[in-house]
């Protein structure tokens, strides 16, 4: 045996053996450019633009830990399937009602499972937008987390995410934690264990972290919640992104207003996440919307669809997002556009549309 195929072996068996994952070694870390306008992988000082999907829930509307246990191959093939589109990153959704056992335990078999996609995502070669605190399905939401007051309710929200970094802080397949999917601060007083937003086909997407302002600033309560999170992550993970999940009207304009104004809670988060979906006719208001964003750190538009206009329309927004965002993230719900080209139903040629834009412009980030 010749002196290089002998340490080409020695070096297999010894990375095997290291980590127990050997591709994971081959994915880069991804940081914020030095410039603040993006981020680059490191070692490779090369650009990164986030192009991906949201995989929040199925074409049955099941969230992923509904089916991730018993239909573990399909997880998989989805995700090879968003690979194959051209997808570098995922976003991951997760509940808190699964996560969490009482106030202060975690579930380990859940942690144990979002262990296994973190290497499934290493092996693919894709990166996830891990965000947490969901209470979508309202049914998942246990009564003894609705019933805790302001103070109670941050300290399990800290201990999930302190229990989800400490699964995640080794692999550099995790592009961010983002925080809470669209948080608002309300004014005034709300009633007691109303803490989510109206529905939306069926979920709930924007949930309080408040119920009682008590005269304080409503961006200084988004700021202290956001400090209390991020304190919590970085005992057990000091070198991962973090973000948040911010509506489009996050910004401090006259009218409606979720109390994160991007300016007021800048410090302490790596990168902005915007929910923008452009609109007929409002172009030039959408992407002014987008630019209220941009102060002084990275935007990625974290979810986008053309739900609210034409694809042509759909397809400048993009291009023209591009001078204030570094990246953009869609949304796969299990289905390719083989499949949805057999059927005639108005949101899935919506979804057709959106998959083969998507694909065609994959080529094209960096």
């Amino acid at each position: 045996m010749n002196t290089f195929l002998a340490r080409t072996i020695l070096t297999a068996i010894s990375l095997t053996f290291l980590s127990g994952i050997t591709i994971a070694l081959d994915l880069p870390w991804i940081t914020v450019a030095t410039d603040q306008n993006g981020f680059v992988l490191e070692r490779q000082n090369k650009r990164f633009s986030p192009w991906g999907f949201n995989y929040d829930h199925d074409q049955k509307g099941r969230l992923i830990e509904d089916y991730w246990e018993t239909e573990w191959e399909k997880v998989e093939q989805d995700f090879r399937s968003m690979k194959q589109l051209g997808a570098n990153v995922v976003r991951i959704h997760l509940q808190l009602g699964k996560f969490m056992e009482s106030a202060t335990e975690p579930n380990k078999k859940q942690l144990a499972q979002l262990g296994k996609l973190v290497a499934l995502a290493e092996d693919v070669g894709i990166y996830l937008d891990l965000t947490g605190l969901g209470c979508y399905h309202k049914a998942d939401v246990p009564g003894w987390y609705d019933s805790l007051d302001e103070q109670d309710r941050w300290a399990t929200q800290a201990k999930f995410w302190e229990s989800v970094a400490a699964t995640c802080n080794e692999s550099p397949a995790i592009f961010c934690y983002d925080l809470m999917n669209e948080p608002v601060v309300p004014g005034g007083k709300r009633k007691d264990g109303d803490w989510l937003g109206p529905a939306f086909g069926g979920k709930h997407f924007v949930q309080v972290i408040s119920l009682d302002q008590k005269n304080r600033p409503r961006p200084e309560i988004a700021q202290q919640w956001i400090k209390h999170l991020v304190k919590s992550i970085r005992t057990k993970d000091r070198r991962h992104l973090i973000t948040v999940g911010l509506v489009d009207w996050s910004l401090d304009r006259p009218g409606l207003t979720s109390g994160f104004i991007p300016e007021a809670i800048a410090d302490d988060l790596d990168f902005f996440c915007v929910h923008l979906y452009p609109e007929a006719g409002k172009l030039d208001d959408n992407l002014k919307t987008l630019k209220g964003f941009s102060v002084g750190k990275p935007v990625v538009i974290e979810e986008t669809f053309p739900l609210k206009c034409s694809m042509a329309e759909f397809g400048q927004f993009i291009e023209q997002s591009r001078k204030h965002s570094a990246g953009c993230i869609g949304f796969y719900w299990g289905q390719m556009p083989d499949e949805l080209r057999k059927s005639t139903t108005i949101g899935d040629m919506m979804t057709l549309g959106w998959l083969e834009f998507f694909a065609q412009k994959a080529s094209a980030r960096p």
